[in-house]
């Protein structure tokens, strides 16, 4: 760990640090879904379509009717493994862990294909600078996993 470059070190820190806050932000999403309930859930869903302009009888009543106790528990799980992942990994790239780039690598390269789809059908500022981002962040990673296979 020593002889790596301090740029390669500082790029997974920063890494770690967007992992970090990601999974911050599913953990108030988590609590936010837990402590608001479906009902409320729904009344607030109802407030944003109409907000929006949208008939929430002709376009949210299958989003409405979707929000149930079971379906919201889900949710709150989903995030909740989500953020514990994000956590994980966030603290593996901080303390440069081989593991960690893996996880960040293939994770973030999942979402590549994607994004290209997005691109093709949507080439707006906010796309591309969220394929650039990914994109940069897969090709870190991968510089760490290559450098560490070169080095041991």
């Amino acid at each position: 760990m020593t002889d790596e470059p301090t740029s390669a070190h500082n790029g997974l820190r920063a890494i770690a640090l967007f992992e970090a806050g990601k999974g911050a932000i599913a953990l108030l999403v988590a609590g936010g879904l837990a402590a608001i309930g479906p009902d409320a859930l729904q009344h607030q869903v109802e407030r944003v379509l109409t907000r929006f302009g949208a008939d929430a009888d002709r376009f949210g009543t299958d989003l409405l009717d979707a929000i149930t106790p079971q379906t919201l528990h889900i949710a709150i799980a989903v995030a909740l493994v989500y953020a514990g992942m994000r956590l994980l990994e966030g603290w593996g790239l901080w303390w440069h862990r081989a593991w960690a780039s893996w996880l960040g690598v293939i994770g973030a390269a999942a979402y590549l294909p994607f994004e290209i789809y997005a691109l093709w059908h949507h080439p707006d500022w906010l796309t591309w600078g969220v394929f650039l981002l990914n994109l940069l962040i897969v090709l870190v990673l991968a510089r760490d996993l290559y450098r560490r296979r070169a080095g041991g």
